[in-house]
């Protein structure tokens, strides 16, 4: 993984563990828990790293999902085999800590976007993940600057290949200590001096909500910006239950009464019964 948080989540989410029928690499017979559809949902693979990726995505499929998030460019084919897309794929868009606003990073970066966005393109990858980097004292001006320097030179490679470049919003307060990009006003003005169609925001319902909250006014006033959203309960990063603080199944609702048409991804740790925990969410999103 790209950073180093999520790999010390993994590390210690002793409670992920599979059920019988992954388990013991069997199909899963549940009805699918998607019947209305109108909004697409997806799951981020890393939250599930304990459980093998064939079984996991036959267990994905089963639920009714027709995309994982968040995969590499050598697991885009295997979730194929199980009728998934990768809803949004690694492409080399730097990492959380050195991204988009260190002008030293920016050759790396537009060179592995510009390789790997028409590979995306032809396995049917519509988005690809990038990261605004550290602050490491830049001011906000300098950050919007250098991001938008960047992009601007990626944006034509992706709107010529119809990828979209998809940069995260994450918080600082918890989880990415000194993450330049950590209120959506700074992603948006990002957006807007860059101007381009495939150039656009991951909107992180959990880092949001712990930076700024007010999530469904941000979603509806900042639509034209927003081409992916994650999920994720506050406090904590778990499941989307009673026991954290955000309605999801009315910010799904305002996310399909935007028009919104891109993927709503799936990126809680569970600490129950993992499959379980994400049909759960699902249904609760299947509005």
């Amino acid at each position: 993984m790209p950073e180093p948080t999520r790999r010390e989540w993994l590390a210690s989410a002793a409670g992920l563990a599979l059920t019988p029928a992954l388990a013991a690499g069997q199909a899963v017979s549940q009805d699918p828990a998607v019947r209305r559809g109108r909004v697409r949902q997806s799951v981020c693979r890393w939250c599930y790293r304990d459980i093998p990726l064939r079984d996991f995505f036959r267990g994905v499929a089963a639920i009714g999902l027709t995309a994982v998030d968040l995969l590499q460019p050598e697991e885009w084919a295997v979730a194929k085999v199980f009728g998934l897309a990768c809803s949004m794929g690694y492409a080399g868009g730097g990492t959380i800590t050195d991204g988009l606003n260190d002008r030293t990073r920016h050759d790396e970066i537009v060179a592995n976007l510009t390789k790997n966005v028409p590979l995306a393109a032809a396995s049917r990858v519509p988005n690809v993940i990038s990261f605004f980097g550290n602050r490491r004292g830049r001011s906000d001006a300098e950050g919007i600057a250098a991001c938008a320097e960047a992009l601007r030179r990626v944006a034509p490679v992706a709107e010529r290949h119809g990828v979209t470049v998809c940069v995260e919003l994450l918080n600082s307060k918890v989880d990415h200590k000194d993450y330049q990009g950590d209120r959506t006003a700074f992603g948006v003005a990002v957006m807007e001096a860059v101007g381009s169609p495939r150039v656009k925001l991951l909107y992180d319902v959990y880092h949001m909500q712990i930076m700024e909250g007010d999530v469904i006014r941000t979603i509806r006033d900042h639509r034209a910006h927003i081409a992916h959203v994650h999920t994720g309960g506050v406090p904590g990063r778990h499941e989307l239950d009673d026991t954290q603080e955000l309605q999801w199944a009315a910010i799904a609702r305002a996310i399909v009464d935007t028009g919104f048409t891109g993927y709503l991804a799936h990126e809680f740790i569970p600490v129950r019964d993992p499959m379980t925990s994400l049909r759960e969410a699902v249904t609760l999103c299947d509005v």
